[in-house]
């Protein structure tokens, strides 16, 4: 399986992603927008991971790049590809499928419980996840309104939507659980003046202080993606 992703910022990697396409021998590529990358040919890859970054998507005189890789995005869509959003990865995805992405009436970062839906519960790529679990979040926007198409599977108290499928194939994650230690050492580093106390807003203390999260995340997202691959490879997405 041909792996390409896609990076915003160099603090945001796929982190755990790549842990577990290394593992089973994908191939992995990647275009850096902060890098001016060039962008690959549809037939270059099977899956497309969007990564987060502290930009909105709607920020595209500041950053042109965003057009382009909406463009892309829709067609990598069009085309069958899995497509994988996380934060504003997820974000981009629901606004080139027709939704609409607006402020989140509270800014959200942190550890913090989701629930997922009996429906996704009951899905193999997701019935090994706890019913509410406890995943990282760091964004003040949010895919507030999804087309009909798109089947939300996860809310939060913080946050109506945070997870939803699109045409079997496409998968948007209002959060996190590819983070590694590094990938949040970054956010605390780079983006850590966003971390007003707030209801949903932990200190960095706190957000440092939970390493088994890490290693839960990074654990349903490896068993995720393994699923994944496997109904992929049987073709019964």
């Amino acid at each position: 399986m041909r792996l390409h992703y896609f990076q915003h910022v160099p603090f945001e990697n796929p982190g755990s992603i790549l842990t577990w396409a290394a593992k089973n021998d994908c191939a992995i590529t990647a275009t850096h927008f902060y890098r001016h990358d060039p962008l690959p040919a549809l037939d270059d890859f099977d899956w497309l991971v969007v990564m987060g970054g502290p930009m909105n998507i709607y920020e595209e005189a500041e950053h042109p790049w965003l057009i382009t890789e909406k463009a892309f995005i829709r067609e990598s869509i069009a085309a069958g590809k899995v497509v994988i959003g996380l934060c504003l990865g997820a974000q981009l995805i629901a606004d080139v499928i027709g939704g609409k992405v607006t402020q989140n009436p509270a800014k959200e970062i942190g550890w913090f419980p989701v629930q997922l839906s009996a429906q996704a519960g009951q899905s193999p790529l997701f019935s090994f996840f706890p019913a509410s679990p406890v995943v990282f979040q760091w964004h003040g926007d949010t895919f507030s309104i999804l087309p009909p198409e798109a089947e939300l599977i996860a809310t939060s108290e913080a946050c109506a939507n945070q997870a939803f499928i699109y045409r079997r194939r496409v998968f948007g994650f209002q959060y996190h659980l590819e983070n590694t230690q590094e990938i949040i050492d970054g956010l605390i580093a780079n983006c850590g003046a966003e971390m007003i106390p707030g209801c949903y807003v932990q200190s960095a203390a706190e957000v440092l202080s939970h390493p088994e999260y890490i290693a839960q995340d990074n654990e349903w997202m490896d068993l995720f993606l393994t699923q994944l691959n496997k109904m992929d490879c049987e073709g019964v997405l």
